[in-house]
Formats: structure tokens, C-alpha cells, sequence
């Protein structure tokens, strides 16, 4: 990959620049990688389905260390989104949510978010047989739950920044189990993680919210990213989804579904509700460079679904697809 390196500016006399060209061959960097899905509901479920965890977030905007390029072409990967769960269709628990994919940009990769925690599979006869599962780690991780399998069990929420990455990527999943009285059939549901806030517990009238991602105005005007996804609720209203994408839960509705987290946003999904509701999908992630407007005849970008414009005197280069920047 044609990378000199992730920190500070290449040399204008390397990059083939002419003094006064304008650019040195730096660039500042958003990726954000693909949500994950909030966790579905098993038949009989008994347990609780939480929202799925935001993509990673990694900028260098403002302020951070760009990246230096050389000419050729440069390959960026943009993340999807976890795909939604269906509800169970037998007694079992495989209905965690699924977690998103990764966005890179040269030496830069953000993980995608977790999968939300999500109700195990109860039996026509009674009984528990199978276990609730707990949120995924991720870019954000998804939201913790709880299990009756056994006893009243906390299922952890899914860590963020997963793996470590300085300034974090992200955040972890709400908690599943609060530490007052546990909430009526079953379901202390959680919202998952976001860039800017971890995923919320949830209320006595809401299924938990999913964390607030982080705004920003590399595009040229403020835009907010990488939200959670909400947790579900069994007897009232479904956990909003977070500032940045997140898709909401679903509320007190037999089979009810999760809202999918908005796409190119790293938003994750909102969760189903227990008894076969699917759940949200996780938004896909996006990746946009930023260079002086010094810079455009320089640059190109493909395919034609990305593109490359100019804002308040920078190019702007937005991708919504996986593609390539080519530096002339």
C-alpha cells in the first residue's frame, strides 16, 4: 500500500511537489465501520434482547495526526452493518446479534460493533433449557441482558473498544442486571455502546437507550456518528436509539421488531422483542478524507457512488462503498 506513514507530513520534495503546490501530501481521516444488530427473541423467550453496539470511530479531525500518501491508488474498506436477526424459530439461543464489519483506510482500521445480548429459548413444557447469551465486544459493544435460566444471572454487556486503539474507538454496551429490583417478565434489556457514550440500562417505562455517538465536521458541517442501538421492552415503550444512527427497540408488541441503524453511519440496530421479534440490522459504516483544495486534481476517487467535492476551501473525499483514492 502506498503509505509513508501514519504520522506527520510527507516531504514536499518526496511527494513530487513543486514548491507553492499547496498540499504536502497529508491527509485528515473519519472511518467508521458497519454496526451491529441488536439481539432477537427465541420462542418462550426468557430474557431480554439488547441493541446492537455502534461501528469503531477513529478520526484525526481536528487536530490528530494525518496520514501521508504517495501517488497510486490507495484501497478503502467500507464496513456493513451486523445483519438483522430473525426471531427463533426453535428453542434455542442463536439469535445473538451479529456483529458489523470493519472500515480501513490505510493504517487505520476500525472494528465493527458488537452483536446485541439476546433472550435463550424457553420450552412449551416449562423449564429453561436454553441459556440467554450476553452483548459481543466490538468498535462499541452490544448491550448486556439477563437470564432466569437457573436463577435471576446478569449476561455482561459486549466491551467497546475492541481491540484497544488510542483515542478509543468506542464504547461498551449497557449493563444488563441493574442493582435494584428486578423489572416484571424478565427483561432489564440494554442499549448498545456508541462512539460518544456507553449504551444506557434500562428504565421502569423504556428498554435502554443506546449511546450517543460523536459529531463531526470533516465533511464541512457537523454530522453525528457511530450511535448504539436501543434495547427492547416487554411492557412499554422500546429503548431509543442513540444520536448517530442508532435504531430504536421494539416495544411491548407480541413479535415486535427492532428499527435498523441508518446507514452510513456506523449506527447499531435496535433489538426484537422477546418471543420470535427480529431485530434491527446495524448501519453500514462510511469512511471521508479531507485534504486542502490544492489538492483535488491530485486526487480521484471509484467507484462513481463515492465521490470527491470541495467545502469551505478543502476537498472532500466520501466514501459509502468499499473503493479506491488514487493520488496523480
Amino acid at each position: 500500500m502506498p503509505i509513508l506513514s501514519s504520522r506527520g507530513a510527507g516531504s514536499a520534495k518526496g511527494f513530487g511537489l513543486t514548491a507553492g503546490a499547496g498540499w504536502d501530501g497529508t491527509i485528515d481521516y473519519l472511518v467508521v465501520a458497519g454496526g451491529g444488530s441488536g439481539g432477537a427473541g427465541g420462542p418462550f423467550g426468557q430474557g431480554s434482547n439488547s441493541g446492537g453496539g455502534a461501528g469503531g470511530y477513529r478520526t484525526s479531525f481536528p487536530g490528530g495526526t494525518k496520514i501521508s500518501l504517495t501517488p497510486g491508488p490507495t484501497s478503502i474498506t467500507v464496513g456493513g452493518g451486523g445483519a438483522g436477526k430473525s426471531g427463533g424459530a426453535s428453542n434455542n439461543p442463536t439469535t445473538l446479534g451479529n456483529n458489523g464489519s470493519p472500515s480501513v483506510f490505510s493504517t487505520i482500521t476500525s472494528t465493527g460493533g458488537g452483536g446485541g445480548s439476546a433472550s435463550g429459548g424457553g420450552g412449551p413444557g416449562g423449564g429453561f433449557p436454553f441459556p440467554s447469551l450476553g452483548g459481543r465486544p466490538g468498535g462499541s459493544g452490544g448491550g448486556g441482558g439477563y437470564d432466569v435460566s437457573g436463577g435471576n444471572n446478569s449476561r455482561p454487556a459486549g466491551s467497546g473498544n475492541s481491540p484497544p486503539t488510542s483515542p478509543s474507538q468506542g464504547n461498551p454496551g449497557g449493563g444488563g442486571l441493574t442493582s435494584g429490583p428486578l423489572y416484571p417478565s424478565g427483561n432489564n434489556s440494554a442499549g448498545g455502546g456508541g462512539a460518544g457514550a456507553a449504551g444506557g440500562e434500562r428504565t421502569p417505562t423504556a428498554g435502554g437507550a443506546g449511546g450517543d455517538g460523536s459529531a463531526n465536521s470533516i465533511s464541512g458541517s457537523p454530522e453525528t456518528y457511530a450511535g448504539g442501538g436501543g434495547g427492547q421492552f416487554s411492557g412499554g415503550s422500546g429503548g431509543a436509539g442513540g444520536n448517530g444512527g442508532g435504531g430504536a427497540g421494539s416495544p411491548s408488541a407480541p413479535g415486535g421488531s427492532g428499527t435498523a441503524g441508518t446507514a452510513n453511519t456506523g449506527g447499531g440496530g435496535g433489538a426484537g422483542q422477546v418471543d420470535c421479534g427480529p431485530s434491527g440490522g446495524g448501519g453500514s459504516g462510511i469512511v471521508i478524507l479531507r485534504a486542502p483544495v490544492a489538492a483535488s486534481p491530485r486526487l480521484s476517487v471509484s467507484p462513481p457512488t463515492n465521490t470527491k467535492t470541495t467545502s469551505g476551501g478543502n476537498t472532500i473525499c466520501t466514501f459509502t462503498v468499499t473503493g479506491t483514492l488514487t493520488v496523480s
